[in-house]
């Protein structure tokens, strides 16, 4: 097994990847690791290629126009719409399931410290006069909001296109089947409440809905399961939050892309509705 700090300094080296978009906070040192049981560069082998080589494949608006006044019309705030990328396997059944949770995985380390903004995709960056979802950090930057960025690993990941609606997301019973017609089943796992039942259940991979104080679901996260590596045993979890959350050490992790703790006692338990596999054995 190969274990990976969660720096994006590391994946500069393969020379395989898109710039990454910058992160919020340098100065953070993350306690969680990852652990894969595939060589990274395997993991991330589809991004040498085609659309996702690219920082200007993002989306389906060509780059030269990202910054237009007809884009600042249409999305706003929001930025130009994600592509849709291609699946990087022949058939789904056929692929190793592994390979396709870990690439999840890899592909949101890649994006550990980008900012929480309200964008559909990572690197798009917005000048200061343009029109802004007021975020925490304060600010214009790169970044992408939570269903954003689960939508981004699934849909850059896999080439799964998932609603980016967190509400329409998390109702989803389906999604298109990238590689051949037809539609694929969602799971829907539920929990009685109890923590170790819930825990022990999910996959990585899996997508865990979040509801507010108002009982409305609200967030998104995904699970890591056994490739999150904590000291403390605690399972990990990868979300882009704007709110803040305690590392094992004590430490408040910043605000945008990173790992996170999901304890007994933590909102995410605690206020969890409902789980997405989408990887189905």
């Amino acid at each position: 097994m190969k274990v990976h700090n969660l720096a994006l300094a590391a994946f500069a080296t393969l020379n395989i990847l898109a710039a990454p978009a910058v992160a919020t906070d340098s100065a953070y040192q993350s306690p969680y690791k990852l652990q894969y049981t595939i060589p990274l560069e395997k993991l991330l082998a589809p991004d040498a290629v085609g659309r996702r080589s690219s920082v200007e494949g993002e989306s389906s608006t060509p780059y030269r126009s990202w910054y237009s006044a007809r884009v600042k019309a249409r999305f706003g705030a929001w930025g130009p719409e994600p592509a849709r990328f291609p699946a990087p396997f022949e058939s789904l059944d056929k692929a190793d399931q592994d390979w396709l949770r870990q690439r999840l995985a890899a592909v949101g380390e890649k994006l550990i410290g980008l900012a929480y903004q309200h964008h559909h995709i990572p690197d798009w960056d917005p000048p200061a006069d343009w029109p802004w979802k007021e975020v925490s950090c304060g600010h214009q930057s790169k970044g992408l909001d939570c269903s954003n960025f689960t939508g981004w690993l699934y849909n850059y990941g896999l080439g799964i296109k998932l609603r980016t609606d967190v509400h329409k997301q998390a109702a989803a019973e389906s999604v298109e089947n990238p590689a051949g017609e037809g539609e694929l089943a969602i799971t829907r796992i539920d929990s009685n409440g109890n923590y170790q039942e819930l825990t022990k259940k999910l996959k990585t991979g899996d997508l865990l809905y979040i509801k507010n104080k108002s009982g409305e679901i609200s967030h998104v996260i995904m699970w890591l399961g056994p490739i999150g590596q904590s000291p403390d045993g605690t399972p990990l979890i990868m979300d882009c939050t704007g709110s803040s959350h305690h590392d094992c050490n004590g430490t408040t992790i910043p605000s945008g892309v990173h790992i996170r703790p999901f304890d007994k006692d933590s909102w995410y338990f605690k206020s969890f509705s409902h789980a997405h596999r989408i990887i189905n054995p």
